[in-house]
C-alpha cells in the first residue's frame, strides 16, 4: 500500500509501538511515522505507507493543533504531571483575566528551551536517556511560531484550565504550560494532551489501530488511506507536456515551457509569477502524481520524487 493513512494514537503507545503494530497489520515493512506524539498524549498521528515515506519530513514540518489541559501550582521534572514533583505554588490569586492576558502573550513568534525529557538528541544520545541518568545538559533555544491559544474551560478552584494551541513544528506543548505557570508565578505542567490536527489531517477522521485492524479483515482499508498529492491541497499543480515526459520520469530540472495547467487548476498561480522557492506538485501526461518540484532561480528542480 502506498499512502497516508491517519492514526488515532491511544494512550500508552510510543509513535515506534504504532508503526511496529501497523507492520503486523498490514503485513508491510515500509511504514514511518511523521514525527513523535508522547506515550501519555493521544490523538493524530499520519503514518506513511510504501512510496508515501518519502514525504514523513514534509508533514512533519506541518502546523498542527492540540487541546491540552494544564495544572497549575506544581512544576515537574518532566514538565508533565508524569514526573517528580520539584515545586509547588499557590493558584489561587490567578484570575481568569489575568489568564487570558498571560496566554495571548505567547502568541506570535518566539524561542522555546526543549524539554531535557524529549527525544531531541545532543551528541547523538537522546535528551531523555540523559534526563533519567540524572544529567541535565544546556539546549539552545528554538524558534516556534503559536498561531491561535484560546482557552476553552478554567476551573479556578482546582487550578486546571484547558487550552487549545495551533503552532508551528518543533513546539512542546508542556514546555508550553511550564512556562505559562512561570510567567503566572504559581508554576504549571500539562495534565493531558490530545492532538486534533496535522496539516490535512483531523481527530474526526483519525482511525484506531482495532479499526484499521478490522477494516484489513474486510479488505476496506485502501478506500482510508489518502494519496499523497493530497495531502499538499494548497500547492500550485501542473502536468507535463508529452514530448518532456521522459524528463520528468527520470527526475531532471524541468522549465517552465515544459509544464502546462493540471486540468481544474487554470485559475491557479502562473509558473512565472510564482515566488522563488515555491513547491509545487507536478502530473505525468497520464495524470498520474510524480513529485514535488521547487522553483529555482534558473529552472525547476526535482523535490521529491514518487
Amino acid at each position: 500500500m502506498d499512502g497516508i493513512i491517519n492514526v488515532y494514537k491511544e494512550k500508552g503507545f510510543t509513535s515506534h509501538d504504532v508503526v511496529a503494530k501497523l507492520r503486523g497489520i498490514l503485513h508491510q515493512k515500509k511504514i514511518g511515522h511523521t514525527g513523535t506524539l508522547d506515550p501519555e498524549a493521544v490523538g493524530v498521528l499520519p503514518v506513511c505507507l510504501g512510496k508515501a515515506t518519502k514525504v514523513c519530513d514534509l508533514l512533519t514540518n506541518k502546523d498542527k493543533t492540540y487541546r491540552a489541559v494544564c495544572r497549575l501550582g506544581v512544576s515537574t521534572d518532566t514538565q508533565d504531571m508524569t514526573g517528580e514533583i520539584l515545586k509547588q505554588g499557590d493558584f489561587s490569586g490567578v484570575t481568569k483575566e489575568q489568564l487570558q492576558g498571560v496566554l495571548e502573550g505567547f502568541l506570535g513568534d518566539q524561542f522555546q528551551i526543549p524539554p531535557m525529557y524529549s527525544a531531541l538528541k545532543v551528541n547523538g544520545k537522546k535528551l531523555y536517556e540523559l534526563a533519567r541518568e540524572g544529567k541535565t545538559v544546556e539546549r539552545k533555544p528554538r524558534p516556534i511560531r503559536i498561531h491561535s491559544i484560546d482557552l476553552i474551560e478554567y476551573r479556578q478552584k482546582e487550578g486546571l484550565f484547558t487550552m487549545e494551541v495551533t503552532c508551528s513544528k518543533g513546539t512542546y506543548i508542556r514546555t508550553l504550560c511550564h512556562d505559562i505557570g512561570e510567567k503566572l508565578g504559581c508554576f504549571g505542567a500539562m495534565e493531558s494532551l490530545r492532538r486534533t490536527r496535522v496539516g490535512v489531517f483531523s481527530i474526526e477522521d483519525a482511525l484506531t489501530l482495532e479499526q484499521i485492524e478490522a477494516l484489513m479483515r474486510q479488505n476496506e482499508l485502501e478506500q482510508q488511506i489518502l494519496s499523497v498529492d493530497a495531502l499538499f491541497p494548497e500547492y500550485p499543480a501542473f502536468r507535463i507536456k508529452e514530448e518532456f515526459a521522459a524528463k520528468l520520469s527520470n527526475g531532471n530540472p524541468l522549465l517552465a515551457g515544459f509544464l502546462q495547467d493540471r486540468p481544474g487548476k487554470e485559475e491557479q498561480i502562473s509558473l512565472r509569477e510564482m515566488p522563488q522557492g515555491q513547491e509545487f506538485l507536478v502530473y505525468d501526461e497520464n495524470g498520474c502524481f510524480k513529485a514535488v518540484y521547487q522553483k529555482g532561480d534558473r529552472d525547476l528542480r526535482v523535490r521529491k520524487m514518487f
